[in-house]
């Protein structure tokens, strides 16, 4: 379904430039407050975006405004990745379709066939994307670890070693994060270049943050990435080479990753996962639950 693009009255609409990352923040934040109950986004998230290479940010997203302030954002990033928020205060007023509509229209101008973006599941934005015909391509859950809890340890195989990670280890712990995601992700591989600017390059990154394991003849087989705010801990990338699979690589870097938030002040632990990778039951297994779920919703265009 193609949407109208009648932005409502007394509104504007212009191309967001990388000073706007605080005001797109604070929009999806009081989303985020108002479907899920708790802040998830950072605006470390949105400059990692931001600053891929070859991403021109004022080509690919629009804020709506009221007068000076920011009150709506839209964007199609790359390949068929969209996302959008609309403060709460603006509800009701025809901005959701309009971002839709925005979003589908500039889509077509990349020479997309598709466009979608991941919304609360049973939130306002997930009824009206329903609504405007979009449909469901994968569920997404976040998962968190309760107060206090603690995981086992998973012995690692012998020979195997668990450390933060090297500047010498990136490009291998890249590899190994772009193979694993590229199993189940419907998109170009990215570059190295494009891995450090969302990891490495992250606002507030330290080098503890990005964890690996060892087989025995010292190559990295295994990586997990942690991203820690304020007491919370949140693991943003796990993954395991196809060939160590089944050895208990992931529940052992868990274990690790979260043990070594704990030194750094973290109480509480999440991570998000979705059914294209299988992983949902790895993360119960070690004592994590489900706090919310999401749907990632599309449509052709």
């Amino acid at each position: 379904m193609t949407v109208a693009l009648d932005l409502p009255a007394g509104l504007t609409a212009r191309p967001l430039i990388p000073s706007d990352a605080p005001a797109v923040t604070a929009v999806m934040a009081a989303q985020e407050l108002a479907d899920v109950g708790e802040v998830v986004i950072e605006e470390a998230d949105i400059i990692a975006d931001w600053q891929r290479p070859g991403y021109d940010v004022s080509a690919g997203t629009v804020g709506v405004c009221d007068d000076d302030r920011l009150v709506a954002y839209a964007e199609v990033a790359y390949g068929d990745r969209g996302d959008a928020a609309v403060h709460p205060d603006y509800r009701g007023r025809g901005l959701g379709t309009w971002l839709a509509g925005w979003m589908q229209q500039k889509a077509r101008e990349k020479g997309c066939t598709v466009i979608g973006m991941p919304v609360p599941q049973g939130s306002p934005g997930d009824r009206l994307l329903e609504s405007l015909g979009y449909r469901v391509r994968w569920t997404s859950w976040v998962l968190q670890l309760p107060e206090g809890a603690v995981i086992p340890d998973r012995p690692l195989p012998a020979g195997f070693a668990v450390r933060a990670a090297t500047e010498a280890d990136w490009e291998a712990a890249f590899t190994v994060n772009e193979d694993a995601f590229l199993e189940w992700s419907q998109r170009e591989r990215d570059t190295f270049e494009i891995w450090q600017s969302q990891v490495v390059r992250r606002p507030g990154f330290e080098p503890w943050h990005l964890r690996v394991v060892t087989d025995p003849g010292g190559e990295v087989v295994a990586m997990a990435l942690l991203q820690l705010h304020d007491d919370q801990g949140y693991l943003a990338r796990l993954a395991t080479r196809a060939d160590q699979r089944g050895r208990g690589l992931a529940q052992a870097l868990l274990v690790d990753t979260f043990a070594e938030a704990r030194q750094h002040g973290a109480t509480r632990f999440e991570v998000s996962t979705d059914s294209r990778t299988g992983a949902l039951s790895l993360y119960e297994k070690v004592g994590m639950r489900v706090t919310s779920a999401w749907v990632n919703r599309a449509i052709d265009v």
